[in-house]
């Protein structure tokens, strides 16, 4: 085979619940996608059939992809189906049931059937020491060696494949944490460890143990997947190095990853968000919504002036619905940084159900990529969103993934008149459109979680929309918000496997540090963060970078007022902080408080709870976005149709709507109703709606056909 000549290339590979995506980019500006059906049984099989097919129709050779960069599923299937490791905890006498007891909060109030998250480690697998270390890092009590020998032999024998330790107050003083890591490895040398002032060394004794088991209980599954998925490349002649994305937007060494494994367990949504800011950014857009609609859940973030926004703390597993940010309690608590992204329960997907009472409900389950929706034709028997779209006339059954994958109509209409029209005592298309709005009224909620419960009027953002069925819904959703003007990416169907490329390499850093924010905490306040950047160099070899690197460093404040029990992290100058700077820092917190809360405290203390050092270094990022689309429809042989019937709901019925190829938009608007088949996503344009191409590729939508 003749190769095309190349600089080399780089490849992101994002695996969802449905579909695992690929993004190759050249550095001569070149864009090839891939979209392949994820699977579960090895993840890693869809990741190297795909870079294989997409080198193969390509003509690219594996040996020229310079870097690989992934986002998975992996850790975020283990907590949610509790499918990791089993484990033990070592702690402190007196706090073996701190997993039981947690915050002492219910997420929702009178509901008899709610159960607590299982801990991750059973109560026979925690064992106490005796050792007490005080709140200023002084030993109370020396740490037992005979017990925690005898601990360590006692969670082997029962068969732990990994151990969290975790002492109180370990974050003043980890010599105890250290002597029973030390410990570990000269008697069970194999065995998986997770030592809590290692993984999140700040205060708070629930959040701190929480995050340890979890960070032990996925450790085993992650290093196994990410060895294997290493092998598996190089034996394609893969030979460039492998970075994984993080939560919080930057990538990462697998090698990290392996031993920090709860720092990647959002990083698909991560990537979408930081490709959808890369991309707006570009388009000169500045403050935008994200809505990223897979096959499993739909997921909304914020980018204000081009930046998106982190999260500190995040709860994951045990049936999270993350659209409800003030219902703390349903899952496993996290403060491992990570973009402030809502979550739901919806994706082309999700399984269409009535209740006793003939009522539409939509997920949480989903049917995967296995047996997949009902029209996919693998034998499912419940009908799915995507059915109730392909009934509604707005998908080609030709067309998916380029014509790849064939639908079949005829099972989405009986599955979707066995199970829900006649349920509801509905016309079928009556049952697909009301399943279509309800979604939409569904999705709206995640986009307020990051918009007015957060002091934002969304009115005031574009709406971003990307992921296999994103840009289906988003009209109908900006309708309901009252945003006016929908944006699709050029490569929306790809877009999160495309922010991977996006990315720079990055650590983070965070310590416990309360006090009153005031003059007297200066000195202390600046070694600490002086501290934190020495780490970082030190270890700048570690994290993807060599010896000579020098990352650029960003600094965080965590602030609240006295007494309050949450936070707003503030940017902090990266400097040597004087007292000014105190005083603008104060500033910065109680115009965000009223930002986002809607009022401020006059003259009341505020304190400093933790510090955050973000180090990073800079990648190669992609130089265009126009993919290489051209030729899907005639090399799999699908037949382009010029329009198809479509229903719009009660107020305009069927019309045979005209569909369109993305390249035959152009500058001037075309009014809706308009369909627009690319090769990884179908863009629904309702009626009263306009369309345009913009410069970058994008397809921009107008509401109610007023340009802004």
């Amino acid at each position: 085979m003749n190769y095309v000549t190349s600089d080399g290339c780089r490849l992101g590979v994002d695996i969802g619940g449905t579909f695992t995506d690929i993004v190759l980019v050249n550095y001569d500006g070149r864009m090839f996608t891939k979209k392949c059906l994820t699977t579960h049984d090895d993840y890693s099989r869809a990741v190297i059939d795909g870079l294989k097919e997409i080198c193969l129709e390509n003509s690219i050779a594996p040996s020229q992809i310079e870097e690989v960069v992934h986002g998975t599923t992996v850790v975020t299937n283990a907590c949610i189906e509790l499918t990791g490791a089993k484990i033990g905890l070592i702690t402190t006498k007196g706090f073996r049931d701190v997993l039981e007891i947690g915050r002492g909060r219910m997420p929702v109030m009178y509901d008899l059937s709610w159960t607590k998250p299982v801990p991750l480690a059973g109560r026979d697998m925690r064992i106490e020491v005796t050792e007490r270390i005080d709140s200023k890092g002084n030993i109370l009590k020396p740490l037992d060696l005979a017990e925690a020998k005898a601990a360590i032999a006692e969670l082997v024998s029962k068969g732990a494949e990994a151990i969290a330790v975790c002492l109180i107050n370990s974050p003043k003083n980890p010599i105890h944490e250290q002597q029973i890591a030390t410990f570990i490895q000269e008697h069970a040398p194999d065995m998986h460890i997770s030592i809590s002032t290692e993984i999140m060394p700040m205060i708070m004794e629930y959040e701190r143990s929480s995050e340890t088991c979890l960070n032990a209980y996925v450790m085993p599954l992650v290093s196994g997947y990410l060895s294997r998925l290493r092998h598996n490349l190089k034996a394609t002649g893969t030979m460039g190095p492998l970075y994984i994305m993080q939560s919080s937007g930057g990538m990462i060494t697998p090698e990290v990853s392996a031993q920090r494994p709860i720092e990647i367990i959002e990083c698909g949504p991560a990537a979408g968000v930081v490709g959808a800011a890369f991309l707006a950014t570009q388009q000169k857009i500045s403050n935008l919504i994200t809505f990223d609609m897979g096959g499993t859940t739909a997921k909304a973030s914020i980018v204000e002036n081009g930046t998106y926004t982190r999260s500190p703390e995040y709860e994951v597993g045990g049936g999270i619905n993350r659209a409800s940010r003030l219902l703390k309690g349903k899952g496993y608590v996290l403060r491992v940084p990570s973009i402030d992204i809502a979550e739901i329960g919806a994706g082309g997907g999700s399984i269409l159900w009535t209740d006793l009472g003939g009522a539409l409900h939509i997920g949480p389950q989903s049917a995967g990529s296995n047996p997949g929706p009902a029209c996919y034709g693998f034998g499912a028997q419940k009908p799915t969103l995507t059915d109730a779209n392909l009934v509604l006339g707005y998908l080609n059954q030709n067309y998916l993934c380029g014509g790849e994958l064939k639908l079949k109509p005829e099972r989405a209409f009986k599955t979707l008149e066995a199970e829900v029209a006649i349920p509801m005592n509905k016309d079928v298309y009556e049952a697909a459109y009301a399943a279509h709005t309800l979604a939409n009224s569904h999705m709206t909620r995640i986009v307020r979680a990051v918009s007015s419960e957060r002091g934002r009027d969304p009115r005031k953002f574009w709406l971003y929309a990307f992921g296999g069925a994103g840009a289906i819904h988003a009209v109908g959703m900006a309708k309901e918000l009252g945003i006016k003007t929908v944006v699709v990416p050029p490569v929306p169907g790809v877009c999160s496997a495309y922010g991977l490329l996006c990315a720079n390499i990055e650590r983070h850093y965070a310590r416990s540090f309360s006090q009153r924010w005031e003059t007297p905490i200066l000195n202390e306040l600046n070694h600490i963060f002086e501290l934190m950047e020495e780490e970082s160099v030190s270890t700048v070899e570690e994290w993807g970078g060599h010896k000579k690197a020098v990352p650029k460093m960003d600094r965080f404040v965590d602030l609240q007022y006295l007494g309050q029990g949450w936070r707003l992290t503030i940017p902090a100058p990266s400097k040597k902080l004087s007292v000014k700077d105190l005083q603008l820092l104060s500033q910065s917190f109680e115009e965000e408080h009223l930002k986002t809360y809607g009022h401020r405290l006059q003259d009341y203390p505020i304190t400093v709870h933790s510090l955050r050092l973000v180090a990073k270094l800079s990648a190669k990022h992609p130089t265009r976005t126009v993919a290489e689309t051209k030729g899907h429809l005639k090399n799999h042989g699908s037949q382009k149709i010029d329009s198809r019937r479509a229903y719009w709901g009660p107020d305009f019925g069927f019309i045979d709507t005209p569909a369109l190829d993305i390249d035959q938009l152009g500058k001037t608007p075309l009014e809706g109703p308009i369909i627009v088949d690319t090769y990884d996503t179908t863009i629904v344009v309702p009626p009263e709606c306009s369309i345009t191409r913009g410069d970058w590729g994008n397809a921009i939508i107008q509401i109610g056909n007023k340009e802004v």
